[in-house]
This record gives structure tokens, C-alpha cells and sequence, in this order.
């Protein structure tokens, strides 16, 4: 059981770095990468405020596959290049969307999200999976949160797929 001591009323930065140390300690030492996106995903439903969705979709045999997650149900599959989503795993770039509606080919999952982040897994230079985080508020989503999940996705990737 870990208990983590994570300020949510500190700075971005020192909040993205406390979040980065949890995330390490769950993923060290569990090779099931698996595991480690429930663990990450949980991590951050409950330490990141906003959200209605956090979670993985797993790169499988060219297409995204609904992995590890907390929220509503979600969509099982989805095409590469297509929705938030599909273009962060074929571009391998993050995307960081203010409101989902005026993104072009937007999948809609939950009517209820407004705003996306979703940020590739990179492992050997391959885009092995994405974190997707979904808000119901517009604009939810700062250039330090990408910055800060950015990082910690890219600490943990090898952990991840």
C-alpha cells in the first residue's frame, strides 16, 4: 500500500514534481506494464482536480485499444490519426485541446468532456500507447499540467508498454 503526501495547493511545478516521485514509486520494480497504467491512472484521477476521465489507450496491432482507466465507460477502439487521441498516437505529439468541439473528427466518448489532454507513450522512439485525460471544464488544461505530464509520462515509459 502506498500513501502519498501530494499538495494540490502548492505551486504547478512543485505539485507536478511530488506527482512524478508517486508515479516513480508505483512503477519501480513492477515489470507488468499493465499494472503500472491502472496504478498511474488512478494517481492521477485522484490527485489531479477536474477531471471525468484519466486514462490509457494501448498501441495494438495499429490501432488504440481502451487500456487501464478511471471514469464512465469509454470508447474500446480507435483508428490511428483519428480524434484527439489517434493524432497524439500518429503524430507522437502531445494534444492539448481547450474545447473538444472545435477539434476536427472529435471523438465523443463522454458528452460530458470539454476539454482533452492526451500525451504519447514513447518507448525506442515508438509510440507504445497515449494517456488521455478528459475535463468537463473548458480550457482545463494549462501549458504546466502538459509540461509536468509530459515529463512524467516520459520518466515512466519504459514501465508502460
Amino acid at each position: 500500500m502506498h500513501n502519498f503526501s501530494i499538495d494540490q495547493s502548492k505551486s504547478e511545478d512543485i505539485f507536478y514534481q511530488e506527482l512524478l516521485s508517486a508515479a516513480s514509486a508505483l512503477v519501480t520494480d513492477e515489470p507488468d506494464s499493465i499494472a503500472n497504467m491502472a496504478n498511474i491512472s488512478a494517481l492521477i484521477w485522484q490527485y489531479v482536480p477536474d477531471l471525468n476521465w484519466a486514462g490509457f489507450y494501448r498501441v495494438i496491432d495499429g490501432e488504440l485499444v481502451l487500456g487501464p482507466f478511471q471514469g464512465k465507460t469509454a470508447c474500446i477502439r480507435i483508428a490511428m490519426g483519428k480524434g484527439v487521441c489517434g493524432t497524439a498516437a500518429q503524430s507522437g505529439e502531445v494534444q492539448r485541446v481547450a474545447d473538444v468541439h472545435d477539434f476536427p473528427g472529435h471523438i465523443a466518448c463522454d458528452a460530458d468532456s470539454r476539454s482533452e489532454l492526451v500525451v504519447p507513450v514513447i518507448r525506442n522512439e515508438k509510440v507504445v500507447a497515449v494517456l488521455d485525460l478528459d475535463s468537463p471544464m473548458p480550457d482545463r488544461f494549462t501549458a504546466q499540467d502538459q509540461a509536468g505530464l509530459t515529463k512524467l509520462i516520459a520518466t515512466i515509459a519504459n514501465e508502460l508498454g
